[in-house]
Order: C-alpha cells, then structure tokens, then sequence
C-alpha cells in the first residue's frame, strides 16, 4: 500500500558516514506492527549499528522466518538482500547462502516461536556449526500472531493477559548457545538502545556464530503485571554485567576509563570490542563461568543483560570445511566440476 512507503527525499543536512550514507538510507518501510512493540526499538538499533559501521547496505543479507519479529526486515536495510523463509527455517536457508557466498554480512532475525519452538533443531544446528552471523532473537514470550499464547520462552508461572498461568518450563535460548559453541553471546532489551547497539554492532563485526537474546515486550498481549516479558518487569529485574562500546578501528578514538576496568578483545577484522565493567569479577571470555552466572542470577528471578560471552580466537563455518576463499557461487564449470582425475585423487586419499 502505497501509504505505507517513506517519502525517498533525504534533508540536504543529513550527516552521511563513511561510505556516503545517511541513517536514513538504512531504514525500510514503514512498521505496521503495533505502537509501542519493542521489535520497532530493536529495527531502530540495527539501523543505528549499521550506519555507525559504515556498513554498505548491499553487502547485508537479512533472513527470517514466521511471526511478528521476521515482519521486521521490511522496516530496516531497504536496500539490502533479503529472504522471508517459511517458519522456523531461516537458520538452514542462511546457512545455505553463507556458504555459497561469504562475501555478504548475515544477519538473522527471528522470534521465540519461531526459534524456541518449530525451529529449535534449526537454531541448535546453526550455533553448533558456527555460521557466521548476527542471529537476533525477537523474545516477547508469546505468539503476537495468533492472539498471545505463551510460547516456548514464557517462564514458568508468568500469567497470560487473561490471567492463565504458564506451567512449562522455558527454553532457555542464551543458555542453549553457550552449550552448543557460539562464540559471541548476549542477551538485551529492546528499551535499552544504549546498550543494544554496540551489542548489535560487535555481533555484525564478529567472525563467527553470534547470537543476540532480546527482551522484546509485547504491548498488546504481554506488557501487564504478571508478564515477565513486561517493560516494568524487565526493567525492575535487569541485572547488567557490563555497560560497552563498540570502537571502529578506522579511525583513532580517545577515551577515559579508570585503571583496570577495561577489558579488551581483538576481532578477526582487526576492530576492539571493549568493556567497561560493572562487574570487577565477571570474565566475558569464559564460557562456563557465564552459564553458572546464568542460573545463579535466574534463580533471583533476575534478567542478565550484556555481553554474556565472547571468543577472540572464533571461528567459522568456512574454516572447519576448508573452502576456498572465493565464494562458492562465483566459481566456474572447471573449478566445480574438474575431472575424473580429482575425483581418483580424492577418493584415493579416503582410503
């Protein structure tokens, strides 16, 4: 509908980025989710991370499945790929396209339907094999779709907006990534911009399976007093391990911090992931720390929000197979198919 299209007029002082663009040349359609959704906040900070990277917006391919939460790459990065898969499917079709090209920057958003439930296996796979990407998880702990049944993360004695009480146990989402091997793992909330952009930022620039855990409040179906997806609760309960900026090695940045609170960690692509922490004692490079700080901090009935968990030595899909360099889909007949002489050489070296 045409209503729903931005005007394409940009005000001539518009600061652009490094590779010429405005923040507006990364926004998309106009959101027709409902006002006040926390999935508007999390587009928003994805436009802010990308144009801060100076990403150019073609070098994005954005894929998601089924649910309120794989509607949002049509209200950011307009000019990006993009692929809306059928439900809970999305991390096999990315997998697919990373391989075959891995030139592109993969950024999967999903929601916890659409991951925790019918997609579980997917996600499972996705972060044991270390795809390389940014994978979002949209989490309000309902199906917005269909009238606001809990889904697979609604925590054990949350109560429905008709007052029903949830008897299941959650899936834990963050916790299953930091078992299966991802290697940058963080969880926020949609009303805290400042702490979800350079989450999202540090995720794009990461070498290997990144994933991302967002509180994200379901205005019509779970933001009320027994949610604890609710903006109250969240906010009430958020215990934040560190407070972080994302600093581009483009350019030189000055900044003060006091003696012995930084933490820094070096990237693949030669950026600086830095920490500045609340915490003295929390170590965001050690995996089982982090899971033990999990349960212990969930046990309060506290939401831990931040950097969870990061690997600087990450790896990826790619470096396990050992393809080539080159991009799978740019290869020739005579690279793909190169005779039956390899083919001998192959087999031989299996036996």
């Amino acid at each position: 509908m045409t209503y729903l299209t931005k005007p394409r007029l940009h005000h001539p002082s518009l600061s652009t980025n490094k590779v010429g663009y405005t923040r507006r040349d990364y926004e998309g359609r106009i959101s027709t989710l409902c006002a006040g959704c926390g999935h508007d906040s999390i587009s928003a900070a994805i436009i802010q991370a990308c144009w801060e990277l100076d990403i150019e917006p073609h070098r994005v391919a954005k894929l998601s499945g089924i649910g309120c939460s794989s509607k949002t790459p049509d209200y950011f990065l307009g000019a990006s790929h993009g692929f809306n898969t059928v439900h809970g499917r999305m991390p096999s079709v990315l997998t697919g396209a990373n391989l075959a090209n891995r030139d592109l920057l993969y950024l999967g958003v999903s929601g916890d339907g659409d991951s925790a439930s019918i997609g579980l296996g997917q996600f499972a796979n996705a972060m044991r094999r270390g795809v390389c990407m940014a994978y979002i998880v949209e989490n309000n702990g309902v199906y917005g779709l269909t009238k606001g049944q809990f889904s697979a993360t609604a925590d054990r004695g949350s109560k429905s907006k008709k007052g029903v009480v949830n008897n299941d146990s959650p899936v834990d989402l963050v916790g299953i990534a930091l078992q299966l091997g991802a290697t940058y793992v963080a969880r926020s909330f949609s009303g805290d911009k400042a702490q979800l952009v350079p989450l999202i930022k540090g995720a794009m620039a990461h070498g290997g399976a990144a994933f991302i855990d967002v509180i994200s409040p379901c205005v019509t179906f779970n933001n009320h007093g027994g949610s604890t997806k609710s903006y109250d609760y969240v906010r009430q309960h958020n215990e934040a391990v560190s407070r972080i900026d994302f600093i581009s090695p483009r350019s030189e940045i000055t900044t003060e911090y006091e003696p012995g609170s930084l933490v820094e960690v070096q990237q693949h692509d030669g950026s600086v992931l830095r920490l500045r922490k609340l915490h003295p004692s929390y170590d965001p490079t050690d995996r089982y720390a982090a899971m033990s700080y999990l349960n212990s901090h969930e046990a309060r009935g506290e939401v831990v929000t931040g950097l969870l968990y990061v690997d600087p030595m990450a790896t990826d899909l790619h470096t396990s197979l050992n393809t080539t360099a080159k991009p799978l889909n740019s290869l020739g007949v005579k690279q793909l198919c190169p005779g039956a002489g390899a083919l001998d050489k192959i087999n031989a070296s299996l036996r």
